[in-house]
């Protein structure tokens, strides 16, 4: 399987945090690229994923599912709002969200108990800006965006920033290996 590509190789430190640049060429690289990530991530982590519908936010939570080791299939909890996946070893499990459908902040989401899940799990956040960024400022943030006249519409350009104390040493830049 063929690694990403990476636009910007190197994680690169500037005012909005610590960043990256991947160019994915496959959903195979997208849940390649989640493998990758999920070797970054611990309990208390939250990652938010954005993108256009198909951009291949959920094959991304895939492939991270698998790397972090989960119990059950990863697929879109746009109908259920959020999923848990248990850890099938001493990980910490990942808990899935789609806010797609959710209008208000972190007060319309507060049934689902995210804040009292973060300690201890790796949370995913489809569709959560202006959402959940009150959950912590220590957060990775995935923008996947479809390249421009792109005829096989696979070709995806990721770009990973991580904001805040616990991201500003992390080389971000591994995930472009």
């Amino acid at each position: 399987m063929e690694a990403p590509a990476a636009a910007h190789s190197p994680a690169e430190p500037g005012p909005l945090g610590n960043r990256v640049e991947i160019v994915v060429n496959s959903p195979e690289q997208m849940g390649e690229l989640g493998r990758r990530l999920a070797k970054l991530l611990r309990a208390g982590d939250l990652v938010m994923l954005s993108g256009e519908l198909g951009a291949g936010k959920t094959t991304l939570t895939r492939g991270l599912g698998a790397g972090l080791g989960v119990r059950g299939a990863v697929t879109s909890p746009t109908f259920v709002i959020a999923r848990v996946h248990p850890s099938l070893g001493d990980g910490p499990p990942l808990v899935h969200v789609d806010a797609y459908r959710l209008g208000g902040g972190l007060d319309e989401m507060e049934d689902l108990d995210l804040d009292v899940s973060l300690p201890a799990s790796v949370i995913v956040v489809e569709w959560g800006e202006g959402k959940v960024e009150e959950l912590t400022d220590d957060r990775l943030q995935v923008l996947i965006h479809r390249a421009v006249g792109d005829t096989t519409d696979e070709v995806r350009h990721v770009t990973v920033t991580g904001l805040g104390e616990r991201w500003a040493s992390v080389d971000l830049g591994v995930l472009s290996a």
